[in-house]
């Protein structure tokens, strides 16, 4: 033994290093517990964000063990360079075992089918006899059916005075685990491509403002587009009489070279594609300038209509009459208290309320708060105020992903689905027939093997004698 561990070359240990199963399974499980880790750690984000996951299991300790996580690279996990060796390590350990495999099997493999001694049909594991009452001309004809019917197409071989029919079927399925072999390399390559080449950023857009470049890790790293994304508007629908949203979206318009070249309604299940980079919506959130503008509708008691789009403290007038209205308050999320008092009670308009003074001829005339998700808030006396929408205060948040080895990893569990079908579903299954003369009838001896899923090959070879018999 010793000998023959000194007569090992490098390239011999190296080999068996890398061809070794247990290698296999703890870089597997490395993998594994890295990703989640990595998983648990959202990557590439404002340190605020993971603190307040962290802070769920460590408490206090949370910034310190964000820092420690942050050193060991697991805030940037997959652009690791020992995430990368894992990944290099597991690749290159599939490829040699599967080549230290391989090549005797396919060699059993490619080997088709043979008739076979009567000794050796004695000694397959399963085994049938059956003996009908016609000639053996008759008989080869209906075993040559039979097999037929069960999926079998036979070769024949004559022998001095007894026949052999041979046949197989899925020779080359039990290579499928090896096509699962190659689906993890292709699945592997093309997660590393996107890796490399691909990015997975955010963007926080307000509407109407226009942007080239996607943010990763906050705002410290600017990923250029390529071309312009543009937020035209932002909405967003809640449950009634709760805040809890039902649906957000958003429609966004692609500029490229001063041109509109597309412009799409998307939400969370309906994102927007443009030259490989995906955008989601992600989230949204409420930041006023002083450009934002309050569209209303504005209804006089005779019907007449007005599409209204003011700042705030700016004024508007109803159709057809001297009434004018000025904004003098707004708030994001107006709510009342117990005792009557109202108050803002967040930061994101999901109770969005403007109140406005009404004058006629100089003179305040009377004032109210009109809520724009409460119509019965929209009726005035002089007719109706419909609160529409505070423009230009509202942004999305998108997520903004570009993933080039996608299709890659589509073909590999494309492969891996063909693998697995072939490795669980498939057997190479083998069958020998022979015919003899026996007091003027023929006996049929049959003699079958499968590497796998014997009870129900067995069963198939029962049915077969059984069709044979009548």
């Amino acid at each position: 033994m010793s000998n023959h561990k000194k007569e090992q070359t490098v390239v011999d240990r190296v080999w068996n290093f890398f061809s070794s199963i247990t290698l296999a399974v703890v870089i597997f499980a490395l993998i594994s517990v890295t990703s989640i880790v990595g998983t648990i750690v959202e990557q590439q984000v404002e340190p605020e964000r993971n603190i307040k996951v962290l802070s769920k299991f460590f408490g206090d300790s949370a910034a310190g063990v964000l820092k420690a996580l942050d050193a060991l690279g697991f805030t940037d996990m997959y652009h690791s360079w020992w995430f990368m060796a894992f990944l290099f390590t597991f690749a290159a350990n599939l490829i040699i075992c599967s080549l230290d495999r391989l090549p005797r099997l396919w060699k059993v493999a490619k080997e088709p089918v043979k008739p076979l001694a009567p000794e050796h049909l004695a000694s397959m594991p399963l085994k049938r006899e059956v003996t009908i009452a016609a000639k053996m001309d008759h008989a080869k004809d209906a075993v040559a059916a039979a097999l037929k019917k069960t999926g079998f197409s036979a070769s024949m071989h004559q022998e001095d005075g007894a026949l052999q029919l041979y046949a197989e079927k899925w020779r080359y399925s039990r290579l499928g685990v090896y096509v699962v072999h190659l689906s993890i390399l292709l699945i592997l390559i093309g997660a590393v491509v996107g890796m490399l080449a691909g990015f997975n950023a955010s963007l926080n857009l307000p509407e109407g403002t226009t942007s080239s470049f996607a943010y990763m890790g906050g705002e410290d790293k600017k990923i250029p587009l390529g071309f312009e994304l543009r937020c035209d508007d932002f909405d967003v629908v809640f449950y009634d009489k709760s805040d809890t949203p039902k649906a957000f979206n958003s429609i966004l318009t692609v500029i490229e070279n001063g041109k509109e070249v597309l412009t799409k309604k998307i939400d969370v299940n309906n994102p927007l594609k443009y030259k490989g980079i995906t955008f989601y919506q992600s989230n949204y959130g409420f930041s006023p300038g002083k450009d934002s503008i309050f569209k209303f509708t504005v209804q006089s008691p005779d019907g007449s209509k007005a599409e209204v789009g003011i700042k705030h403290e700016e004024s508007f007038k109803i159709p057809g009459s001297d009434i004018v209205g000025k904004i003098v308050d707004f708030s994001p999320a107006l709510g009342m208290d117990e005792s009557g008092k109202l108050y803002t009670y967040g930061n994101t308009m999901s109770n969005p309320a403007v109140f406005i003074e009404f004058s006629e001829k100089g003179k305040v005339k009377y004032s109210q708060w009109i809520l724009k998700r409460y119509p019965e808030t929209w009726k005035i006396q002089d007719g109706v105020v419909e609160f529409k929408d505070l423009w230009g205060a509202q942004y999305t948040g998108l997520q903004v992903r570009k993933d080039p080895g996608v299709w890659i990893v589509y073909l590999g569990c494309l492969v891996m689905a063909l693998g697995l079908y072939a490795t669980f579903f498939m057997n190479h299954a083998r069958i020998w027939v022979r015919l003899t003369q026996d007091k003027g009838g023929t006996k049929i001896s049959i003699a079958a093997s499968t590497n796998k899923n014997k009870l129900s090959y067995e069963q198939k070879i029962d049915r077969l004698a059984k069709l044979l018999a009548q």
